[in-house]
């Protein structure tokens, strides 16, 4: 079982357009599959991943922090018992001006864990949303499965 999933885009936008999806909960709403990101966006503050529904999806902490750069949130998943008590992953946001901006995005484990195959079939979708958000106007409707 791999313990890390990596998915790097180039999208035609600023860094700050950017950062602002990754982080404004409207912005959220628009590309992450209608759920959005609470948080107070500061080192040790909680973090939530919210479906539509109200429910908890994903739970964590701000683990580091520099706006327009780079953001790694500690993460778990909340609504799948059995992922759940495997713990905790790390997921790293890291923007960078490569000619075009560029996001990496990389979800990682530190031993085996059964989020990492979950997560290698949700990002894809979720990061060519919000390519499609920032270039076009215009995230996918597709709402989150109920797993």
């Amino acid at each position: 079982m791999s313990n890390s999933f990596v998915y790097v885009t180039y999208i035609r936008t600023t860094a700050e357009k950017l950062w602002e999806a990754l982080t404004d909960p409207e912005f959220n709403r628009q590309f992450f599959l209608c759920s959005y990101q609470e948080s107070e966006w500061k080192v040790g503050s909680s973090w939530k991943l919210i479906f539509p529904d109200g429910r908890v999806a994903d739970s964590g902490e701000i683990l580091e922090i520099d706006p327009p750069r780079r953001l790694v949130i500690k993460w778990r998943n909340e609504w799948m018992p059995e992922i759940k008590e495997d713990g905790y992953t790390r997921c790293t946001f890291a923007i960078e001006q490569d000619g075009e901006l560029k996001l990496a995005v990389t979800h990682e484990a530190d031993g085996p864990h059964r989020l990492i195959p979950n997560v290698s079939k949700g990002w894809p979708l979720v990061l060519a949303s919000l390519k499609s958000l920032l270039e076009t106007g215009k995230g996918f409707e597709r709402p989150p499965s109920k797993g």
